[in-house]
């Protein structure tokens, strides 16, 4: 045992009573001036013994006239009035380790694999850590290639920088995801798989990420049908073993799907502990928690590594001002718009270049690569006004120059965003294609 787990022992045991249950909801007695928020405790049923393997773990969510409010980490069967509250000393962290790569784990930090135990390290890492402090973290510099050829030309990504993957369901989240993970140029990927299907794990691991992504790759996954505890706590282990491969120097691409499912199970926790619902039912403490998960990522101080973070966004209705959407939206450092009607025609990845937009790749490129990316982006957004008019035959060729020519551009440009999820693509690579599309030579030297 580690010296500093052995201080965290206690000398007795304390012991509360279960007084009421509700829902998911159990308030106890007893042990209330011992408790605060976040506080576990181990609860045995009536029948049940005193040992770890029969009790169920539960987190302090709320305080109600002197009675302690706590949710389940698991099933709440056999539990009632009466039944004990065992008091836990040990902090909420993890111990993460090298030999985590490669593997799967849940989001009590426990193997789900089957390659065995998870080897321990030696550092404690808080699950609800703090981000560094503005004034200690380096600034975002130097381009990171996303191996994705719409994301590296037009929206490129710089190493810290967090960027946000808004979409509908059955968009292509999933498939932008393995193709990062794979084909980035990151040291490690961290993946928080929260709130998923259950039957999407493995064809994720075996179709879309494979033996190439998993080997440098660290996956956390907590399922639709686990309790909210678990599907929050999945996101927070997600940041907490990403920070630890930042503090060995690592630059490390951290991918959630989604930060949805994370705000309804803030929701949900909120709701059980009598949070007054605000926008879409969502609780107060839904919109303090977003920014503290996800300033987490981002560059680490002068001297370590980095997180570049890339969260999925599920959109309700395709709606991207939905409340969740807004907010994280203003918390990133730029956002990529998965587009239905872009995917309902045949083009992946389906991004809306005209609705996306990275707020530090200005500052990466070069004059030449950014007025580069200029040109292309006039030229779609000339073709997008017209669309409609030139699909229905109204618009006559030579009414106007500019529209001739985006005309004449767009089924190239089309087909320069279009990537099969197998195929890789670096930074240079994808501007000298764009520039020769375009017809335009030597222009990395044009002013």
């Amino acid at each position: 045992m580690r010296v500093e787990e052995i201080t965290t022992l206690q000398e007795v045991t304390v012991m509360g009573k279960v007084t009421a249950v509700m829902g998911m909801l159990i308030e106890c007695s007893g042990i209330e001036r011992l408790l605060s928020i976040g506080s576990r405790c181990r609860i045995v049923g009536q029948k049940g013994m005193l040992s770890a393997s029969s009790a169920v773990l539960a987190e302090v969510v709320g305080f109600n006239q002197n009675k302690a409010l706590l949710m389940p980490f698991g099933s709440i069967e056999g539990i009632g009035p009466g039944a004990s509250v065992i008091v836990e000393e040990n902090a909420s962290v993890c111990h993460p380790d090298q030999g985590w790569l490669g593997r799967v784990i849940n989001a009590m930090g426990e193997p789900v694999d089957g390659k065995g135990p998870l080897p321990h390290g030696n550092i404690p890492y808080r699950l609800r850590n703090s981000p560094p402090a503005a004034h200690d973290r380096a600034r975002v510099r130097g381009k990171m290639n996303m191996g994705v050829r719409s994301l590296n030309t037009f929206l490129t990504c710089c190493r810290g920088q967090r960027m946000g993957i808004f979409a509908g369901s059955g968009v292509g989240k999933s498939i932008v995801m393995s193709m990062l993970a794979r084909n980035s140029q990151a040291d490690v990927n961290v993946i928080g798989l929260i709130g998923e299907r259950s039957r999407e794990l493995q064809e994720f691991i075996e179709d879309d990420l494979q033996e190439e992504g998993l080997k440098r790759s660290v996956i956390i996954v907590a399922t639709s049908s686990e309790y909210a505890l678990l599907r929050r706590q999945a996101a927070y282990l997600t940041m907490s073993v990403a920070e630890y491969f930042r503090d060995q120097g690592k630059d490390v691409l951290c991918l959630m799907d989604s930060v949805t499912r994370f705000a309804m199970a803030q929701r949900e926790i909120g709701l059980s502990a009598g949070e007054p619902p605000t926008s879409k039912g969502y609780t107060p403490t839904v919109f303090a928690e977003l920014p503290k998960l996800l300033e987490r990522a981002g560059p680490g101080k002068v001297g370590q590594g980095s997180i570049t973070g890339l969260f999925t966004v599920l959109v309700e209705g395709d709606d991207t001002n939905e409340p969740i959407s807004d907010t994280v939206r203003g918390i990133l450092d730029g956002h990529i718009i998965l587009d239905r009607a872009i995917a309902q025609r045949g083009r992946y990845p389906a991004v809306n270049i005209l609705k996306s937009v990275s707020r530090t790749m200005p500052d990466c490129n070069t004059e030449q690569e950014n007025a580069l990316v200029q040109v292309a982006r006039n030229l779609m957004s000339v073709y997008e006004d017209m669309a409609e008019m030139i699909r229905l035959g109204a618009y006559r060729k030579g009414s106007s120059p500019e529209v001739d020519q985006a005309i004449q551009y767009y089924p190239q440009l089309e087909n320069f965003l279009r990537q099969r999820k197998d195929e890789k693509t670096d930074l240079d690579s994808g501007y000298d294609e764009l520039a020769a599309l375009l017809g335009i030579k030597e222009w990395r030297t044009v002013k």
